[in-house]
């Protein structure tokens, strides 16, 4: 009988006998990935593990010892990543330095010229101002590939919302939030910072500071000289993917109306962009409209039997100047992920993978670092 190879045996074990097949491990980046939190994170958010699956498992934390088994399966085994640190409840101008103090620091360590920085939430924000800082000292291109997830780059309606319940509650929900940042992290939150950035236009004209969102944009723009690669990843949440949380906000409170095209603020609910006027609608994650998330290239995320993928949406265009996306780029549902804000970074319940959702973003990088 004719010996048949491995591969054949393989292929046959897994049709008759239906064992299944290995998952196809991410292709390695040639560059170290960073991980930068979003409002209020770190190492949890509110008791939940952040950067993590449902098991509280780093999702970059590569199988790379013998018989391990906390750790993600469907990264190369020699891949590096780091999870930041910065200061949980403040602007980006702020968390920005942080996030530049802790990649100098990682870079020091693992001996790497150059970085890749993933970005949830407030951290994509952040990583903005990042990689500006980490070129204005290093004098060449720190940052390779940067993208962002669910990230507010034009404002967050829920931002604007706690502003407007007035100073009294606003001022109890900055102690809480100082208090919370403090006895968890060290000292130095501040909530009215943290939401004042969080806004698209400056907050007040007459405190003699410019804060908001669009201004942020203007002073650390998307530029080639500070990260070589930009792209982003967009949510919007339905049905089994809706945290009870944020289904409550939504059905009770009020609802992101988040995929009106408007070159500004044009509803005043603190994020660029108009609603359209239909409520409950999958035009937001609970947090953010889809109208304020796409930086750079717009990525598209598919699930699929051996391994994930992220590849660019190609139809949608580039995103140069965030101030002044496209009307398509603004409203169009193409490409969304079917999750809310905070079920991508490992915080149920959720219908999602984020072991299979970050392992394809690091492949997608390993493509273009």
């Amino acid at each position: 009988m004719k010996q048949q190879p491995p591969l054949f045996l393989a292929v046959l074990a897994v049709g008759v006998l239906g064992v299944a097949a290995p998952a196809l491990a991410a292709e390695k980046t040639t560059y170290p990935v960073v991980f930068a939190h979003g409002l209020g994170g770190f190492d949890d958010i509110l008791g939940y593990d952040y950067w993590g699956d449902d098991y509280g498992v780093f999702v970059g934390d590569p199988c790379d010892e013998f018989l391990e088994v906390s750790c993600n399966g469907d990264l190369n085994s020699k891949q590096k990543a780091f999870a930041a640190a910065v200061q949980p409840l403040q602007s980006s101008d702020v968390r920005g330095l942080d996030l530049a103090n802790d990649v100098e620091g990682y870079l020091a360590s693992s001996g790497s010229a150059y970085v890749n920085l993933v970005g949830h939430s407030q951290g994509g924000i952040d990583a903005r101002k990042a990689a500006k800082v980490l070129r204005e000292r290093k004098g060449y291109t720190v940052v390779k590939a940067l993208v962002s997830v669910s990230s507010p780059h034009r404002g967050s309606p829920v931002a604007k919302y706690i502003l407007d319940l007035g100073p009294g509650i606003t001022s109890v929900l900055d102690a809480l939030f100082r208090i919370y940042g403090d006895v968890v992290y060290g000292p130095g939150n501040d909530g009215y910072a943290a939401v004042k950035a969080l806004i698209y236009n400056d907050a007040d004209a007459s405190d003699g500071k410019t804060t908001g969102a669009k201004a942020f944009n203007v002073a650390n723009p998307i530029n080639a000289s500070y990260a070589a690669h930009y792209a982003s990843l967009v949510t919007a949440q339905s049905g089994l993917s809706v945290n009870p949380a944020l289904w409550l906000v939504r059905q009770f409170f009020f609802d992101i109306d988040g995929d009106g095209a408007c070159a500004d603020d044009c509803d005043n609910d603190g994020a660029a962009g108009r609603g359209d006027g239909i409520r409950n609608e999958q035009d937001d994650d609970g947090l953010v409209g889809i109208n304020s998330q796409q930086m750079g290239y717009r990525l598209r995320y598919t699930e699929r039997l051996g391994a994930d993928l992220v590849a660019q949406d190609s139809a949608l265009g580039y995103v140069s100047n965030i101030n002044a996306p496209s009307a398509l780029q603004q409203t169009s549902m193409s490409s969304v992920i079917n999750q809310d804000h905070v079920d991508v970074i490992g915080i149920g319940p959720d219908t999602f993978s984020e072991m299979e959702f970050y392992a394809a973003i690091i492949d997608y990088i390993a493509k273009v670092d």
